[in-house]
């Protein structure tokens, strides 16, 4: 299978590389970049590329946020993200674990230390760690996770309070930290305690025993139990929380209530505010963005969190690359060698963006897990 493998491209403003995010609409957004950044350019071993980008976003770091948008023009970035900067300390991580070249980490951490210090701390956004560990995000009608349309005065898809792949990725990161300071120093500065306290309290708070999957937040509102694809993250990352029993009823309960061959829905069907159609005026397409629109780039978390649960053995590793036969269609339409954002209730052609950066950077995620699983590593 050939691909295009995302849309490289140089930023002006900058003078570095930089990845857009998808084709014809967006530019190069933070959160899609620390997402589309590991399958785009690690996985495929272009190194120096991968520092480009890293350096770019490390420099416009602010009060422990990344940026979220690179706007032209001379305008100054947006910061309205609570996940780009976590996953900037996992794609650093992720770069090591290929590269092992430790003396990126080391040009990396004190941007990596600010940014673990300003979410223990608060920073905008409601961004901040709680009494009990866990980070909450959100305030007003700023929306921070990918999640994140705004009508107006209406947020379709509310999520403040404490989302779960923001908690998720804050355990990565705090095992993460903990890791980077024993190669670059000694002793852990308590980044393993808390990490120890966050899995603790996470699994307690997030579990629902009734559904066999974890809730979509922590914030004391219907939207808490609600079955959403935000779960798969913390169980495809590489530092997770959850034993395997609890990680394989999520893999289930994923695939048995949001599993399309093109993509995960964002919200179970059977869900009182599940959306059967994306399309019409914007509107209609924002309400329904979010609220069980299919999207491509989850699929990606999902195969290689059921390549784990599954111990990575050859039956697993057979059935991922059957179901993923069906996306070599998916690259003959819409645009040649891509795949598209998100799909509607039957995924039959794509809507949206059709090349999006993080769809093709997820599922190469995949084939690279699959190629090396048939070469013999693990």
């Amino acid at each position: 299978m050939k691909w295009s493998r995302g849309r490289r491209t140089r930023r002006k403003s900058t003078g570095g590389k930089t990845i857009l995010a998808g084709f014809p609409f967006f530019e190069d957004w933070g959160r899609d970049t620390m997402i589309a950044l590991p399958g785009i350019c690690i996985f495929t071993g272009q190194y120096e590329i991968a520092r480009q980008i890293l350096r770019t976003f490390a420099v416009n770091e602010r009060d422990g946020l990344m940026p979220n948008l690179f706007p032209e023009g001379g305008r100054e970035p947006m910061y309205n993200t609570a996940d780009a900067a976590l996953l900037f300390i996992n794609c650093v991580y992720l770069y090591y674990e290929a590269s092992k070249d430790a003396v990126f980490v080391r040009e990396m951490y004190p941007v990596m230390e600010r940014i673990m210090k300003c979410y223990k701390n608060g920073t905008d956004f409601g961004i901040r760690m709680d009494e009990d560990g866990l980070i909450q995000a959100g305030e007003g009608l700023a929306q921070v996770t990918w999640m994140d349309v705004r009508v107006g005065d209406i947020l379709p898809t509310p999520r403040h309070g404490k989302p779960v792949e923001i908690n998720a990725y804050w355990y990565n990161a705090l095992r993460i930290m903990e890791r980077f300071y024993e190669l670059l120093h000694s002793k852990d500065p308590g980044y393993g305690v808390l990490a120890g306290k966050v899995k603790a309290v996470f699994c307690d708070k997030f579990w629902l025993e009734e559904k066999g999957c974890l809730k979509d937040l922590v914030s004391g509102t219907p939207a808490d139990v609600q079955i959403r694809c935000n779960q798969i993250w913390a169980v495809s990352l590489p530092f997770t929380m959850l034993d395997r029993d609890k990680e394989k009823r999520v893999v289930e309960t994923v695939f048995e209530k949001l599993y399309t061959p093109y993509g995960l829905r964002t919200l179970d069907m059977g869900d009182a505010q599940f959306h059967p159609f994306y399309g019409g005026p914007m509107l209609e397409r924002d309400m329904a963005y979010h609220q069980g629109t299919v999207w491509a780039f989850p699929l990606g978390a999902h195969y290689l969190a059921y390549l784990k649960v599954h111990d990575l053995d050859i039956k697993a590793a057979e059935t991922v690359r059957s179901q993923l036969e069906v996306l070599e269609s998916a690259m003959r339409e819409g645009c040649i060698g891509q795949l598209p954002e998100i799909y509607g209730l039957n995924p039959v052609s794509s809507k949206g963006c059709f090349a999006q950066a993080w769809s093709v950077g997820e599922l190469l995620r995949a084939y690279e897990k699959l190629e090396r699983l048939q070469g013999g590593a693990q």
